[in-house]
């Protein structure tokens, strides 16, 4: 009987214990967030004092997760920024219009919803089993832009995470013929915006548990009932497999990207390999063709961070 009544006493101890492990791996996460988030947008000179952020929200993990923690860092920075949410309603059957404008009230946070029948035109115009995206996102692009004018936003703020980045490069180098990736910055094509993501360095399997953690409202995104780009979904399908058979991998080629070597592509647009003539002078970064292993670039090479091998 004794031994019933420890095991019972035990429980709520147990239990507890076990809310306050979640509890404090739930603000590791928050704190993991914000410093890199934080660390993204000084890097790339992101928001500076005085900026109007629009903060473009689909109802999606990563733009939710994107609004709240500027929100929190707009709290705790040195500098003033303001920030205004903007959601585009593109009409498409179906989409719960109420569920926004609830979140976004309850916040207590400036926002704007976009009316814009953008659904009918795209089914108007690509044939029935086509991919829609494509049009879909130059027509998205062009309104977001206008409504940037008309709130008086300097900076546009995407959702896109580490693994969008990486995604975007694999898919141009596999599919496009090219090294080109998401840049964290870039003024927008149309040459008036300055368009930022500030979730660069955050890994989609913590905006995924952080959307969970903070029970974001999230509204499914095949409402269009549009394809899925299989090409997409399958070099997410080979990241992950990378990250599990070659731990650090992924973060190994995602640090490449911000570590390039002109002189060792073949872009001569890029580098000028028509005027180079030896100089006689020690290159660090010189050519090693008779090297037995040469892309295993030694660690002492300032910059340079060598892939895992495997």
């Amino acid at each position: 009987m004794n031994a019933v009544l420890d095991n019972v006493a035990a429980a709520p101890a147990a239990s507890t214990k076990s809310a306050e492990k979640i509890a404090l791996e739930n603000n590791k996460l928050h704190k993991r967030l914000c410093r890199l988030v934080g660390q993204a947008i000084g890097d790339f000179n992101m928001i500076e004092d005085g900026d109007k952020v629009m903060v473009c929200l689909s109802g999606g993990k990563d733009s939710y997760a994107l609004l709240d923690i500027l929100m929190t860092l707009r709290e705790r920075a040195p500098i003033n920024f303001e920030i205004v949410a903007v959601n585009l309603d593109q009409k498409q059957p179906n989409f719960p219009d109420h569920i926004l404008p609830a979140y976004l009230k309850e916040l207590g946070i400036p926002f704007h919803i976009e009316n814009q029948d953008t659904y009918s035109i795209v089914k108007r115009l690509i044939p029935e089993g086509k991919t829609t995206c494509s049009l879909c996102s130059r027509l998205r692009r062009g309104i977001l832009y206008r409504v940037a004018d008309e709130l008086g936003c300097n900076k546009i703020a995407l959702g896109h995470h580490r693994d969008d980045i990486l995604e975007t490069f694999f898919l141009n180098m596999f599919f496009g013929g090219k090294l080109k990736g998401m840049p964290a910055k870039l003024v927008s094509d149309d040459g008036k915006h300055m368009v930022i993501r500030p979730m660069a360095y955050v890994k989609e399997e913590d905006t995924e548990r952080y959307a969970e953690v903070k029970g974001f409202p999230i509204i499914p995104c095949d409402l269009c009932g549009s394809q899925e780009n299989l090409q997409r979904k399958q070099i997410k399908g080979l990241m992950r497999d990378w990250e599990k058979k070659f731990p650090g991998r992924v973060e190994n080629i995602f640090s490449s990207l911000s570590t390039v070597v002109p002189s060792h592509l073949m872009d001569r647009d890029l580098f000028g390999f028509k005027d180079i003539k030896a100089d006689g002078q020690a290159n660090p970064l010189g050519d090693i063709a008779f090297d037995e292993e040469p892309c295993s670039t030694p660690a002492t090479v300032p910059g340079i961070i060598p892939l895992q091998q495997g």
